[in-house]
């Protein structure tokens, strides 16, 4: 008799082995997921720093073109004449256009450059003049008509680790012009915006003495300006754009009762220990957040929200306070104060990890980390018969000195 002998085939795995299995997997996504994200935002810092190199050439290529580099808070005003001398100009856009206006031709954006640099009829039949066009142009609070140049996206203009788009935003930037170690008339600069340079306070000696940075509001400058040496002078610092979230540093937090430019009687943000004034309203529970009910401004007047526009919100940082500490803005006694116009705390900011993009004034890009050295933060800041006589080295250590222009203080640290 034969026998024959079966063998039992095993198809699969057991429902154990199975869960063993994919605990496994889940693990080893677990542990490799942050060095993917790591990877990416790296990537991301990247690009960004990429960006700023493009800008920096495009400074120089400026420069070069032109022998002065572009201005901040430059454009059209309301002095002047057409047709011989005898009409004053219809239009102008108040001299607030940002540094990033004039460097578009070398930004490889010629097509915007054209509609901006020639008449250009809007959708109200409103006929905008070279560099600016009807009144404001959707650059401040007068807003009159839309203009589609300044709403323009540019991604050459954005760092990709910002999430930030669409309204109540007009085109987005992340980089902006480095005026300085002080917010004293900063916001003016060295006019009006009506294009004066005497009334009522003698804006430009004012502005001759604090604001001390590379670029000067409605003011020339040039390489040669730049005493204290290009590679130890910040050009432009990255900041974020506001996401509607009350962070910040995007934000802005006015100090009520100060005065608006500084002009006025009252200390606004330049006394000892005012920039500091806004930290009160700061969320104890969430310190990158101001506490509810703290809102100030329009819903458009955030950081990064106008490219073309050259004001300190949009347009300009300042190293008084180290990178991503809090905006506050000087406010007047009004209940209605112009906050975007205003003078103000605005240090540089990124959504990268701990610190932000600078661009040095030859070309250079460096990562600022948050902690680096910035003096004495309660410090009165330099200006016009302040307690610190202009002229002298910034109160704010190694980050005030290196947003001076012509301070004349030897940089022998790393940053």
């Amino acid at each position: 008799m034969c026998f024959l002998k079966t063998t039992r085939v095993r198809q699969g795995f057991t429902l154990v082995e199975l869960l063993v299995v994919i605990a496994i997997i889940g693990v080893l996504v677990g542990l490799l997921l942050p060095a993917v994200q790591a990877a990416r935002e790296a990537a991301r810092r990247m690009s960004c720093s990429n960006n700023f190199k493009q800008l920096g050439l495009a400074i120089h290529n400026y420069h070069s073109a032109y022998n002065q580099l572009p201005r901040l808070q430059g454009g059209t005003n309301a002095i002047g004449a057409i047709n011989g001398g005898t009409t004053a100009p219809s239009s102008n856009n108040r001299e607030e256009l940002s540094i990033l206006v004039g460097l578009m031709p070398f930004l490889e954006q010629q097509a915007l450059w054209e509609q901006i640099s020639n008449p250009l009829q809007d959708q109200n039949g409103n006929i905008h003049q070279p560099m600016g066009g009807n009144p404001q142009a959707n650059l401040s609070h007068h807003q009159i008509s839309r203009y589609e140049p300044w709403l323009t996206e540019i991604p050459s203009l954005r760092c990709p680790s910002d999430p930030g788009a669409g309204l109540p935003s007009a085109g987005r930037t992340n980089y902006v012009a480095c005026s300085g170690d002080s917010a004293y008339i900063c916001n003016h600069g060295y006019a009006d915006e009506d294009g004066n340079r005497t009334s009522p306070n003698n804006l430009a000696e004012l502005a001759r003495a604090s604001c001390r940075g590379m670029f000067q509001a409605r003011a020339d400058s040039y390489f040669r300006d730049v005493l204290d040496g290009l590679s130890n002078t910040i050009a432009m610092g990255e900041i974020p754009t506001d996401l509607g979230d009350q962070d910040k540093r995007t934000h802005g937090k006015a100090d009520i009762g100060g005065a608006a430019s500084g002009r006025g009687t009252g200390q606004g943000i330049r006394g000892p220990g005012e920039a500091l004034s806004c930290r009160t309203f700061i969320d104890p529970e969430r310190p990158q957040f101001w506490a509810s009910g703290t809102n100030v401004g329009d819903a458009e007047q955030r950081r990064g929200y106008k490219w073309a526009s050259g004001r300190p919100m949009y347009g300009q940082m300042n190293a008084i306070l180290a990178p991503n500490k809090e905006i506050c803005v000087a406010k007047g006694t009004s209940p209605r104060a112009n906050y975007h116009g205003n003078a103000m705390i605005a240090p540089p900011g990124s959504r990268h990890q701990g610190g932000c993009h600078i661009l040095m004034g030859d070309g250079a890009v460096k990562f600022i980390t948050d902690s680096i050295e910035a003096g004495d933060e309660t410090s009165s800041q330099v200006y016009y018969g302040g307690p610190i006589a202009p002229g002298s080295k910034s109160p704010f250590g190694l980050w005030g000195a290196l947003s001076t222009a012509a301070s004349k203080e030897t940089i022998d640290a790393e940053f």
